[in-house]
């Protein structure tokens, strides 16, 4: 198998005779973005997890490559009477739990409502070559109030990079 080393795009080679080349790129290059973003509006009191509508589905072209996942997800609590409300977030890929991201988000001082974006930046290595959907959960972990996802016409995004490992 003949093969071609160039400073640009690492090492290529052939795949089957007559097709077109595949590169291997080096450590660390992105191979791929995917962007998803919602502004969906839904709320919970409830201390289970929930969607938050905010999906990207990406498919890796290596077992070996690492997803990089950056989240800006848009919240709101709601202060009604005595409750401070509080939102906890989380990452899932294919409904498996990546990482929780944020406990106790919300309500301080004197305001009836709190509006926040929950930023949050994850290294995930699914070990993978099959369609892979990442999504954030939401839920109160506080037990008073209601907490808001893309409340007053926020937008949430996600975006996900495959990196070369």
């Amino acid at each position: 198998m003949a093969l071609t080393l160039d400073g640009t795009a690492g090492i290529t080679f052939p795949v089957t005779a007559g097709s077109a080349s595949a590169v291997q790129a080096s450590s660390g290059r992105v191979l791929q973005v995917v962007q998803g973003s919602t502004n969906s509006i839904l709320s919970t009191s409830s201390s289970t997890f929930i969607d938050t509508a905010l999906t990207a589905t990406i498919t890796p072209s290596s077992t070996t490559s690492k997803i990089l996942i950056f989240v800006a997800q848009a919240e709101t609590t709601k202060k009604s009477g005595n409750s401070a409300p509080a939102l906890g977030l989380r990452i899932q890929r294919n409904g498996s739990d990546v990482v929780q991201f944020a406990q106790y988000l919300g309500y301080t001082g004197t305001d009836t409502n709190l509006y926040l974006s929950a930023n949050y930046q994850w290294l995930d290595s699914p070990a993978s070559t099959s369609a892979l959907t990442y999504k954030t959960q939401f839920r109160n972990t506080s037990g008073a109030g209601t907490v808001y996802v893309q409340d007053d016409n926020m937008t949430s995004s996600i975006v996900l990079m495959e990196i070369a490992a």
